[in-house]
């Protein structure tokens, strides 16, 4: 047994060293940051601690721990969602989000609240606002607070799909948002100032007979710009310290440039956002284009905006940090690579994560991924290639409650799996099958196969909950026809499946196939929630499953 184990841990440990990320640069100094989210009670305050101020600090504290454990290094909270404040304001109301009333007093004033904790842990706090939005759906100003800048001047607004903005070529307007932003930068000791990707409203109408490109599109632009360039001066005014950035959407407009295409909704068109003259200007310190795709979108792969934004950046002063969706399981599950590829480009500076409660739920293995990247002082010249081993292990490791589990359809190519496979060093032959990288087991297959372990568990249908519960540390229930095979070791077809599976009778997410009428896990999922080993030897083509060792995503 001893030397089984041995085996086993030197197995792992050159697994891990052929295959943990490695970047060409420690840049641990480079934005590591995540957006904290309030409007609709998103990622900060919980819906479920509106009105309570001491559990909302616990709240906020608990987050920064988890972030900083994780090598984040910067959050950028929402402090002015729509019209309203976080904060101690006499300009805007205080926020619904907080007690559910908008300009109900919280009992605390959290931006100062957060300031403090977030320094105290050595990172910084940059203060997020949107300029313009004052409703996110209704327009009837009566459900607005005394102190909403909206009933004090309805003239100042724009009308557009049953929401209210307040008009970007107003001066009135720009002076107003000038002014909020010199509130919070000379009370708070804030790192810096933040604007999201909202600008006009997407959409809203111009004139008869203009166009796109016209006279009045681009009045839109330059009152835009003014109100940039202003919002610049204004924190400079104020305390020189403070950065000031914008995160714009990812793409500024279609570009073909021989080599790559790039399509999608453009800002200088969608909401009359012209994000190259804040750059090329130096009207903002820093800037993060959302760059919300996966690497092999058609239209708008990575790497692509990526690179084109890097470019952008010559000759300027300006920062560039990635926006990264990782709310999206195509972006999540690849985010170690994202990471790789900004690493190659010199003007990137960094990454910002949406947001952070897909974060915190480790969605995809994101945060798994992550902690392990930035909490590593490995450096090298180049990375060393991902096998298809390493692949199996990007799989989502701890998601939890809160998380979007639904899937689409899904038809994919499963391949007979033609690695030998070990139970504790004895061969045991699984009906198993790679699918896009990840090795496949039937459940039950796995639980039979462990049953007289210590990692033993059953399989038992919650009817209630429509879902496989796993139970752990319980013998395994043999109903018969496990361990069989159809012989046919081929190419099938595998349609993601809408199985969910609850461990000791808590959901979890995982990727689930159905081939054939079973369901098929993945093998690394099945062993983090039972806590068994799983190694991988090329040289040999072996799998191994070892119940001798607690699980390890590096092994």
């Amino acid at each position: 047994m001893k030397k089984l184990i041995s085996m086993f841990l030197a197995t792992a440990m050159l697994f891990s060293l052929a295959t943990t990320p490695v970047f060409a640069s420690n840049n641990a100094d480079d934005m590591r940051a995540v957006w904290v989210s309030s409007i609709y009670n998103i990622d900060f305050p919980s819906v479920a601690n509106k009105g309570n101020a001491t559990a909302q600090k616990a709240e906020f504290s608990d987050k920064l721990d988890k972030y900083k454990a994780a090598g984040i290094n910067t959050v950028i909270v929402q402090v002015r969602p729509k019209g309203d404040a976080l904060y101690k304001s006499n300009l805007n109301p205080w926020s619904e989000v907080l007690t559910g009333t908008q300009g109900k007093d919280p009992g605390y004033d959290p931006l100062e609240y957060m300031v403090e904790e977030v320094h105290k842990r050595g990172m910084e706090i940059h203060a997020w606002l949107n300029p313009y939005r004052i409703t996110t759906a209704g327009t009837d100003i009566a459900t607005l607070a005394d102190g909403n800048i909206a009933k004090q001047h309805p003239e100042w607004l724009l009308e557009h799909k049953n929401a209210f903005t307040l008009d970007p070529a107003n001066e009135g307007v720009k002076q107003f948002i000038c002014d909020t932003v010199a509130e919070i930068v000379n009370n708070y000791d804030v790192d810096g100032i933040h604007f999201d990707d909202y600008f006009y409203p997407a959409g809203y109408p111009l004139k008869a007979g203009e166009t796109l490109d016209g006279s009045e599109a681009n009045q839109r632009r330059d009152d835009v710009n003014d109100l940039i360039k202003r919002v610049h001066n204004t924190v400079k005014s104020c305390k020189s310290s403070v950065v000031f950035g914008v995160s714009p959407m990812g793409i500024y407009k279609d570009i073909t440039n021989g080599s790559y295409t790039i399509k999608g909704s453009p800002s200088y068109y969608s909401v009359f956002a012209d994000t190259l003259a804040w750059v090329n200007n130096g009207w903002v310190d820093y800037i993060v284009p959302q760059v919300y795709w996966e690497t092999t979108h058609t239209t708008a792969a990575y790497e692509n905006v990526v690179n084109w934004w890097n470019s952008q950046m010559n000759g300027t002063n300006v920062k560039l940090y990635i926006g990264e969706a990782i709310y999206k399981d195509a972006v999540a599950s690849e985010i170690g690579k994202h990471l790789y590829i900004c690493d190659k480009y010199p003007n990137v500076k960094g990454n910002v994560y949406f947001s952070s409660t897909n974060l915190l739920v480790n969605r995809k293995g994101c945060l798994d991924t992550l902690t392990k990247i930035y909490n590593s002082s490995t450096t090298a010249t180049a990375p060393i290639a991902p096998t298809v081993a390493d692949k199996d292990n990007l799989s989502n490791k701890n998601s939890t409650k809160g998380m979007d589990t639904s899937v689409k359809a899904k038809t994919v190519e499963a391949v007979s799996n033609k690695s030998k496979v070990l139970v504790d060093g004895i061969e045991t032959e699984f009906e198993a099958y790679n699918i896009e990288g990840f090795n496949f087991f039937k459940l039950r297959d796995i639980a039979y196969s462990v049953r007289e372990t210590d990692k033993k568990f059953d399989t038992i249908w919650n009817e209630e909950g429509k879902a496989i519960n796993m139970v752990t540390k319980t013998p395994y229930t043999v109903v018969g026809g496990e361990l069989t095979s159809s012989g046919l070791a081929k190419t099938k077809t595998a349609v993601k499946s809408e199985a969910l599976l609850q461990i000791n009778g808590v959901q979890t997410y995982c990727d689930v196939y159905n081939i054939d009428g079973y369901s098929y896990f993945k093998l690394r999922d099945v062993a983090q929630a039972v806590n068994f080993g799983v190694s991988w030897s090329q040289e040999q083509n072996t799998i191994g499953i070892v119940t001798l060792v607690g699980y390890s995503e590096n092994n």
